[in-house]
C-alpha cells in the first residue's frame, strides 16, 4: 500500500506541474479530497521526490498568489449570470 501512495504523490505532482493546476483542479482530476492532496505534495513528495516537490511548490505558491484574482472573476460572473437571468 506505501508505494501506490507514494506513486499517487508523484502523479499528483507532475499532473500539477504540467496543466499548472490547482489543488482543487488536482483532486477532481483524481477524484479524491484537497486534503488528501495537500498531504502527498507537501508531506510524502518531500521525501519520495525533493526536486519534483520544489517544483510543485513554485506552482502552488503561484496559484496562491492569483487565487483572489480568480475568486473576484468567479464573482462578477456569477452576478453577471444573476442579471442576464432577470
Amino acid at each position: 500500500m506505501k508505494g501506490a501512495v507514494e506513486e499517487r504523490a508523484i502523479e499528483l505532482g507532475e499532473y500539477i506541474i504540467e496543466n499548472n493546476a490547482t489543488v482543487r483542479a488536482a483532486a477532481g482530476k483524481f477524484h479524491i479530497s484537497k486534503s488528501t492532496v495537500h498531504k502527498d505534495v507537501s508531506d510524502r513528495l518531500r521525501t519520495v521526490n525533493p526536486q519534483l516537490y520544489v517544483r510543485v511548490r513554485s506552482v502552488l505558491e503561484h496559484n496562491k498568489a492569483q487565487r483572489h484574482i480568480r475568486g473576484g472573476i468567479a464573482t462578477r460572473n456569477k452576478y453577471l449570470r444573476k442579471e442576464k437571468n432577470k
